[in-house]
């Protein structure tokens, strides 16, 4: 075990080696394990992420920035992470863990990334932790969308639906599969104003609903990205109506108001 790469890949060298073992031990190896550097760890991530997002998004509100830090720093987020350190090869695991493959399980990895940052802190202090932690986000930030990051599906068809002042989307569930005990949901997903019928399945009605709000806003974006270039090839031809003493009609008016007078 090369605890002198992972320190590289950390870009943080240990004063106290004894701290990085504790931190890399999980339970069932031994009684030292890095539970309590884990509770610490989550801490700080949570204080060092909060300070980036507020320092770097200087219009977003609070709702917004807790958003962005939850997504953050959830289990899926540090596990991608420790999977760029390869922090699997560095772990003390029982024998057990070993054999169920525990070295591969998200929670145990994002929990050991936690326990790190905890052993950061004690070897070195905050801003220690705190370079090493910006040194995982300003990547990942420099590659989203603030506004979308942590929004589900339906939350962003919804607000896509309503920036163009389109009623909100309607869902059904058009039909069931498989046993009760397993059942997968197919959900229906219209938007009747841009004539959107698309199908989603998942797990239960909740999770049908999100694919197939997914699938709507692709289709909702790609109709929309389209409409500009439609709009520009429609403006010569109005123009020369108008020219031609021409006036469009509203609603039902009687056909003998479409001349105007010239």
């Amino acid at each position: 075990m090369n605890l002198q790469l992972l320190q590289t890949k950390l870009g943080h060298t240990f004063r106290d080696a004894g701290l990085l073992q504790q931190a890399l031990t999980h339970r069932s190896h031994s009684s030292l394990h890095n539970e309590r550097l884990e509770f610490l760890g989550d801490s700080i991530l949570n204080c060092a992420v909060a300070s980036i997002l507020y320092d770097r998004y200087l219009q977003i509100d609070e709702g917004d920035l807790s958003r962005l830090r939850a997504n953050l720093v959830k289990q899926q987020s540090l596990f991608e992470i420790a999977q760029k350190l390869e922090l699997s090869q560095f772990l003390r695991l029982g024998e057990g863990e070993l054999k169920s493959g525990g070295f591969r399980r998200p929670s145990i990895l994002a929990d050991t990334l936690e326990a790190l940052l905890g052993a950061i802190f004690l070897d070195a202090g905050f801003d220690a932790a705190a370079k090493v932690i910006r040194a995982f986000y300003i990547p990942i930030l420099d590659t989203v969308d603030p506004r979308t990051l942590g929004k589900d599906a339906k939350t962003l068809l919804q607000e896509f639906l309503q920036s163009k002042k389109i009623s909100l989307p309607l869902y059904n569930v058009v039909a069931t599969h498989g046993a009760a005990h397993s059942q997968e949901f197919e959900i229906e997903c219209l938007v009747p104003k841009l004539g959107i019928q698309v199908y989603g399945r998942g797990g239960s009605r909740r999770a049908g609903e999100q694919a197939a709000a997914k699938l709507a806003l692709e289709v909702a974006e790609q109709a929309a990205q389209k409409a500009p270039a439609a709009a520009r090839k429609s403006k010569p031809r109005a123009a020369q109506l108008k020219l031609a003493g021409i006036a469009t009609v509203q609603g039902d008016e009687p056909a003998e108001k479409k001349l105007v007078n010239k």
